[in-house]
């Protein structure tokens, strides 16, 4: 049994707080505003850890700690809060004991628009402000402590993340020529992987400093609202002007995650968002 802390308790937090706790480790969440439901299966703490007088009273002791925090809005000093000011004070928190990191992060850090294919040796380079800030966080914990772990998620959907599929419904302008890629990867997997890296850690397996964590299918937008429409039965969508340099343009390469021996719940984005439509259907 591990005594974990889980910093940023949303949708995957929580989800990942219950998983570990069924698997037997004493596990804390960290958030900021504590849910009012009853009969949680672990503990939660209140903090904002942009304020470091709210961490006074946290244990130290933890063994491991997750960082899965989301930004309150889009603006960049709201990241600045998270992942400079906020990760610093919880660094100074567990400076004496080392604590290892898992830090989520986004693959938003990659710079590529042209179609290309990254991974994790590829050189991230992000355009824009807030994207600079998790890619400054990443870099801090790099050169802090060998035993921190990075894990870019790609973009996360699942039930309650539709973004996709309302817009299949509008019949939306999609670039078709050249591709514009999308990468995705199920919140289930999200969890998965964590405590995935986790186990792997605790069974005493040697982790690399950094994972990206996306399904198999790095698709075109295209393709993806397509066979959404399809299965939706909306109109397709319609093929939009060529435009060049458009951002987040990438293909995301799961490799080193797989070889380490996860294997994704949903390995594209037809077994997950299959899974979403027809459960709506049923439903109606």
């Amino acid at each position: 049994m591990a005594k974990i802390l889980i910093v940023g308790c949303g949708a995957i937090g929580r989800e990942l707080a219950v998983t570990l706790t069924n698997a037997g480790h004493d596990v804390t969440g960290l958030k900021r505003h504590i849910p009012s439901e009853a009969n949680q299966p672990f503990e939660y703490f209140r903090a904002d850890i942009a304020s470091a007088n709210d961490l006074k009273t946290l244990d130290n002791d933890f063994e491991h700690v997750f960082f899965i925090v989301s930004p309150g809005s889009r603006d960049e000093k709201s990241y600045i809060d998270i992942y400079r000011t906020g990760l610093d004070n919880l660094l100074e928190k567990f400076a004496n004991a080392k604590t290892p990191f898992i830090f989520v992060s986004s693959t938003s850090v990659y710079g590529q628009n042209q179609g290309e294919w990254v991974d994790e040796e590829s050189p991230t380079l992000p355009k824009n402000g807030t994207s600079l800030q998790i890619a400054h966080a990443e870099q801090k914990l790099f050169a802090l402590n060998a035993g921190h772990v990075v894990v870019r998620f790609s973009g996360i959907y699942g039930p309650g993340r539709e973004h996709l599929l309302r817009m299949a419904k509008q019949s939306p302008e999609i670039q078709k020529t050249p591709p514009y890629y999308t990468n995705r990867i199920h919140q289930t997997d999200c969890v998965g992987v964590l405590a995935f890296l986790l186990d792997c850690r605790l069974k005493g397996i040697s982790l690399d400093k950094c994972y990206l964590a996306s399904d198999d299918d790095p698709a075109p937008l295209w393709d993806v609202i397509g066979w959404l429409a399809e299965k939706m039965h909306c109109p397709a969508p319609i093929d939009k002007t060529v435009i060049n340099n458009i951002d987040m343009n990438k293909r995301c390469r799961n490799e080193r995650l797989k070889q380490l021996g996860y294997r994704f719940a949903y390995s594209d984005y037809k077994a997950g968002y299959g899974e979403i439509v027809s459960s709506k259907t049923e439903q109606n």
